[in-house]
């Protein structure tokens, strides 16, 4: 009974992880996913749970019942609940520290994501040249996304925030490809977070239906990805998640270019908060190695 609910609290934990990384710019939802190990098992739920979905709207009862049998649900639940519960809860706070206090924020995720780098690394089945190629081209990529500048937009409509849900949602699931900063590329993250906020509905039921759709449709192509060619499909997403890195880099200038501090005054507190968040992410690391040889050794 007692693991059974440690397990539990472990799942709801993982949730508002991943929760809370989706509304920081920089930081992905898809990351956190990784680095708990729950990356593949979740994309295969949501598409599975997708494709129910289009079964249903087909009237395609028998197939949509076999897929809904085969969704760990009680997962599903306890996840989300965290998933959905972190963002409400932080929509106010966090931007708030990011505008208050960037440099320190940053510093932290920046030590958090930077010593998880050799979770996924070390999950891909077996290990070429090309996936260290694909590696090197994926964080490139990566690297030039988010240093791209923001733009604003003051007042959307509905049709904008249906859409830049749908595709903030894909970079969401994606590691080191933050679908917050997505929102702040294309000038939809302070208005939707403030929609959020002061709860208003009709905002957030579309942004939900938008979020929805893409998710789905895009938890498909990776499926598929993962199902073909699985140590390539992993080896980009780690390129992903190290170009992101870009974006978490203490001093940045207004355009997104990466600056170095301009004097040592304040400078211990952001270096501390780096070490901090790299002390953890190092902890999380070594236990997943260990995790890992004792599995080989068993």
């Amino acid at each position: 009974m007692g693991s059974k609910v440690l397990r539990w609290i472990t799942v709801l934990g993982q949730g508002i992880a991943i929760g809370v990384a989706n509304v920081i710019p920089g930081v992905s939802g898809g990351t956190m996913a990784l680095i708990f190990g729950i990356y593949e098992k979740l994309i295969s739920l949501l598409s599975d749970l997708f494709k129910a979905s289009l079964s249903l709207l087909r009237l395609d009862f028998p197939e949509s019942k076999r897929l809904l049998s085969e969704i760990p649900w009680g997962f599903l639940f306890v996840l989300g609940a965290g998933i959905l519960v972190a963002p409400l809860a932080g929509a106010a706070l966090i931007p708030d520290l990011l505008n208050s206090w960037p440099e320190h924020s940053r510093s932290l995720f920046f030590g958090l994501i930077l010593g998880t780098i050799p979770i996924p690394w070390i999950r891909i089945k077996s290990r070429h040249a090309s996936h260290v190629f694909i590696l090197v081209v994926a964080t490139a990529l990566s690297f030039w996304i988010v240093g791209l500048p923001h733009t604003e937009i003051s007042d959307p409509s509905l049709v904008a925030v249906f859409f830049a849900a749908a595709l903030a949602i894909c970079a969401m699931i994606l590691p080191g490809v933050s679908g917050a900063f997505v929102l702040l590329v294309i000038g939809m993250y302070e208005p939707i977070f403030a929609a959020i906020d002061a709860r208003n509905l009709p905002v957030v039921l579309v942004f939900a239906l938008g979020a929805g759709v893409g998710l789905g449709s895009f938890a498909i192509v990776l499926k598929a990805l993962l199902a073909r060619a699985h140590d390539a499909t992993m080896a980009a997403l780690v390129g992903l998640m190290i170009g992101s890195l870009r974006a978490l880099w203490p001093w940045l200038a207004a355009d997104r270019s990466l600056q170095l501090p301009d004097s040592t005054q304040g400078l211990g507190p952001i270096l501390a908060l780096g070490a901090l968040g790299l002390l953890i992410s190092v902890g999380m690391t070594v236990l997943e190695l260990k995790s890992k040889r004792t599995k080989i050794e068993s």
